[in-house]
């Protein structure tokens, strides 16, 4: 079942204004930006561009979807986020989980996405099976992300957000980082890639990139330059997270408005949250995807 939208006004917007603030505060003391950004992608990440089913509305709260096995270990970030819908019950879920993800992008150090609100919370799950499979190759990636409508770019820029956080043994079957500083968003994904053997985390899925020729050019160029792929994964991450979804012309300009507000305190947090740098404690691994 599928809800109303909302009502996207001065007061939803600033409850978002509010939710942001608080996620901030949320990410700075559990340092849980790697597993708030893999419930916004998994949330996302269902959506079939032909059935127009599945997508960015909040059914991962559902148990029936959270136990899925490729959402395996998400359960605690509903949990988190349950936080601050208890504090902003007039935010959707939808949005919420969204807004959590662009949230976690930002103040790791990566590039600012627009958010735009007004998604409709569902209580219907999908059938399992429509999220990557990291075990599989570069047929299997365009399968899934052409289902969603989108591009062998946006799979790139994407899969650079592994960047952020690590793999669990007990949840994928994969252990350990991609990066070097699992909580800082950087291109340092595909500089890991482009070097090869380093000890560090590469999943089947990662080798395809390098494998396959054209996804192996935009590898190779955003391990050069780290402006081009923060320039393109903010695209990406709008696209992913607004799949199946339109919004309307008031709530885009109202929002836009409101975020301009919000750049140079994004920008001061980046630079107050100093624990991105510091050693990951065994407290925190579990918000590490």
């Amino acid at each position: 079942m599928e809800a109303a939208a909302p009502m996207v006004n001065a007061e939803y917007l600033k409850e978002i204004e509010k939710a942001r603030r608080d996620l901030r505060a949320l990410i700075s003391s559990k340092q849980c930006a790697p597993i708030l950004l893999r419930l916004a992608w998994h949330d996302a990440g269902t959506y079939d561009a032909k059935t127009k089913t599945g997508g960015p509305n909040g059914s991962i709260r559902n148990r029936e979807e959270y136990t899925h096995s490729a959402n395996n270990g998400l359960k605690i970030a509903v949990d988190l986020c349950e936080e601050i819908k208890r504090k902003h019950p007039k935010i959707t879920y939808a949005d919420l989980y969204q807004l959590a993800g662009v949230v976690a992008v930002e103040v790791t150090g990566g590039p600012s996405i627009e958010f735009v609100p007004g998604r409709k919370d569902s209580t219907k799950s999908p059938e399992e099976g429509r999220l990557p499979d990291a075990k599989q190759g570069a047929s299997h990636l365009r399968d899934v992300f052409y289902r969603m409508g989108l591009s062998d770019k946006d799979i790139v820029a994407l899969s650079g957000g592994h960047t952020l956080g690590k793999a669990h043994k007990d949840r994928s079957g994969f252990d350990g980082p991609w990066t070097k500083e699992p909580l800082k968003f950087d291109n340092s994904y595909f500089v890991e890639l482009v070097k090869g053997e380093s000890g560090l985390l590469k999943l089947p899925t990662d080798v395809a990139l390098m494998e396959d020729p054209k996804f192996r050019q935009y590898v190779l160029k955003y391990a050069q330059d780290e402006e081009a792929f923060f320039a393109d994964y903010a695209v990406s991450h709008k696209k992913l997270s607004e799949l199946g979804f339109t919004p309307s012309k008031r709530s885009s300009s109202a929002s836009l408005l409101a975020q301009s507000a919000v750049g140079m305190a994004v920008a001061a947090t980046v630079v107050i949250l100093g624990y991105i740098y510091e050693k990951l404690t065994e407290d925190s691994s579990e918000y590490m995807n």
